[in-house]
């Protein structure tokens, strides 16, 4: 047996969808295409799972995306290839100590599929791109660092790169000698102003929406979210968006309904940056009125206990989804360090599974963070022997388990089979099961038949809370374009709510293949 899903319907869909804010746009008006680079965002909170550049190609006709590729680093420069179905796409940034890093990236506009061509680890930050035929192509480069460079923030380099075939070029290919070329100019242009006029063009209706952060569902069938820029929205049962409370500074990320959808908690994205505070508002359901506003000591996720009443678990020091976020706990769940010394980095130390008792604070004074003496200390948070494991976001089982999501600490970054879904009992030493993966979780959530994890790659998989087997799995896509999720609700049986990286809520339904 498996599991499909079918979307029943899709709030926030509009024009150039997949790009969010244009920065960069390139026409072919021979077979009528726009290539669109949005603006370098994070894929889910402001540090949780990295950041893309999204680059779609679109027909000038009917506005339908034809290829998509998701970047590591900002677009600098773009170009269609005259003759072959191919978009050069070049990328990189200052890495804010030393290197100009970067890709030159090619994408098959048949295949979608999409090659990095530069051979060197870190790259080269790609400034500009010409077709000087079908066999050439002119790549003008930042300097491979700023060392004793005055000179190197306004000039670059440029070489002519030919290949006979760019369509079998081998990925890592473009050694340092292909690249090898001389100094010129090289203004960094803004063109983002020229982008949102080429899109508008085209079609006046495109909004710069961003990642959604969360999603619940009222009982008369309107739908709440948060997202990137948006404290809080709210749609009607007929699709159309009631009202939305703009936020500069951030947006909007975790959100716990009350009891009598009247209002609804908040907790509110700050970047690292900022000495501003993390804060939680309350606002009105009925049109978005701040009711009450506080600030936490430190960094929190609001979380929905399984009384249904709002609670604030210390979350990670960036204040991002790093922290471990339990949906309908019996009690506040989190992660919480114990240092073995003085003068250690912050963060190192014994890690333990913890919890505090949500009835040791009265109605009024829900949400608010757990008081030292209230804090019990439950297991050991990793279950492997010299392993340090990083937390995600789970849920409580009816039986008092907690399945979670996580990852397993590694120097070089992510390893295979380092990221991890786990049923545990909260004071056991080993697991009930563990699924491994080699995709970062985005969002978990649970119904009585299964539990539904969203990856940061796009996949939704779904599993069988008894043991951890996998009863479906697969890429979502609209319209044929893959999507990434990073919020994900359970609404009913078998019925989930999936907000995306590009700001659109996917309404959907699960039904088993026998």
């Amino acid at each position: 047996m498996t599991v499909s899903l079918r979307i029943d319907r899709i709030l926030g869909d509009r024009p150039f969808a997949e790009v969010g804010d244009p920065a960069l746009a390139v026409s072919d008006t021979y077979r009528g295409l726009l290539a669109v680079a949005g603006t370098h965002a994070a894929v889910a909170g402001v540090t949780d799972f990295g950041s893309i550049a999204p680059v779609g190609v679109y027909d000038t006709g009917n506005l339908a995306c034809r290829a998509l590729l998701r970047a590591r680093y900002p677009v600098h420069a773009m170009a269609f290839h005259p003759r072959l179905p191919l978009l050069a796409v070049g990328t990189g940034r200052y890495d804010g100590g030393y290197f100009f890093e970067g890709e030159l990236l090619l994408l098959d506009l048949e295949t979608g599929r999409s090659t990095s061509l530069i051979e060197h680890e870190l790259g080269r930050q790609v400034l500009g791109l010409e077709w000087l035929g079908e066999q050439e192509l002119r790549v003008l480069m930042a300097p491979y660092d700023d060392w004793q460079d005055e000179d190197a923030w306004n000039e670059g380099h440029v070489a002519v790169v030919r290949r006979p075939d760019w369509r079998a070029v081998p990925p890592r290919s473009l050694t340092g000698h292909d690249l090898t070329g001389p100094r010129v100019a090289a203004p960094r242009t803004d063109r983002r102003e020229d982008a949102r006029q080429r899109v508008s063009r085209l079609c006046g209706a495109w909004d710069p929406r961003r990642s959604v952060r969360a999603v619940e569902e009222l009982s008369d069938g309107r739908i709440l979210a948060t997202l990137d820029g948006i404290q809080l929205e709210a749609w009607s049962p007929s699709g159309q968006r009631q009202w939305a409370v703009r936020d500069d500074e951030g947006g909007g990320r975790d959100l716990v309904v009350a009891a009598d959808e009247r209002s609804a908690w908040v907790g509110l994205m700050r970047p690292p940056w900022q000495e501003r505070a993390q804060a939680v508002v309350r606002l009105a359901l009925q049109d978005g009125a701040r009711l009450d506003r506080f600030a936490p000591n430190g960094a929190v996720s609001l979380v929905r206990c399984a009384d249904g009443l709002p609670a604030l678990a210390p979350a990670g020091k960036n204040g991002a989804r790093s922290g471990l976020r339990i949906r309908h706990g019996s009690r506040v769940y989190f992660r919480d360090v114990v240092p073995k010394q003085d003068g250690q980095w912050p963060g190192s130390g014994e890690a333990w599974l913890a919890a505090a008792e949500p009835r040791s604070a009265t109605v009024a004074e829900r949400p608010r963070e757990p008081r030292k003496a209230e804090v019990r200390r439950l297991s050991p948070y990793s279950w492997t022997p010299g392993e340090t494991h990083f937390a995600g976001p789970g849920v409580e089982t009816a039986d008092g388990d907690l399945v979670h999501a996580g990852t397993v600490y590694h120097g070089h970054g992510l390893q295979p089979g380092g990221s991890f879904v786990v049923r545990r009992s909260v004071t056991g030493e080993k697991p009930a099961w563990v699924f491994r993966t080699d995709r970062r979780a985005t969002d978990l959530d649970r119904d009585v038949e299964s539990v539904y994890v969203t990856y940061d790659d796009g996949e939704l998989v779904v599993l069988d809370p008894r043991d951890g087997s996998v009863r479906g799995r697969r890429h979502l896509t609209v319209a044929g374009v893959p999507v990434v999720a990073t919020a994900l609700t359970v609404t009913g049986p078998a019925r989930l709510l999936i907000g995306t990286t590009d700001g659109r809520i996917l309404d959907c339904s699960m039904f088993q293949d026998c």
